[in-house]
């Protein structure tokens, strides 16, 4: 590819529209990030505006790069697809832990331990 290549212009309105809505994904879970009180408030927005914004970077650099090479180029689907695995359970990690250090400082409003043998509702 040289430098003289131009690209369709709705590959570029697309690519572009793409990307401002990845930033502004992530703008929005770093306003979510610091409006939230709690702990575990504050871990919804990130994981949520970073796999959304992750999505929108991968489908623009899919568009993208299947214009400037005119073949569907689809190993960027890679990235998206192993956040959409690793947040969820990075995330209820984080949550237990929290819980974990609250009940260890003997904070109330901690919800009590559910032992093996008890079922909700019983």
């Amino acid at each position: 590819m040289n430098s003289l290549y131009v690209l369709p212009f709705w590959v570029e309105v697309l690519t572009a529209v793409l990307l401002v809505l990845s930033s502004l994904f992530a703008l929005i879970g770093a306003i979510g990030l610091l409006r939230m009180k709690d702990f575990f408030q504050r871990m919804h927005p990130p994981a949520l505006a970073s796999t959304l914004g992750a999505w929108c970077v991968a489908l623009a650099s899919i568009i993208y790069f299947s214009a400037t090479k005119s073949a569907l180029v689809l190993h960027a689907w890679l990235i998206p697809i192993l956040l959409a695995i690793t947040v969820p359970v990075t995330t209820l990690l984080l949550a237990r832990t929290g819980l974990f250090r609250k009940r260890m400082a003997g904070d109330d409003d901690v919800p009590p331990e559910v032992s093996e043998g008890r079922h909700e509702g019983k």
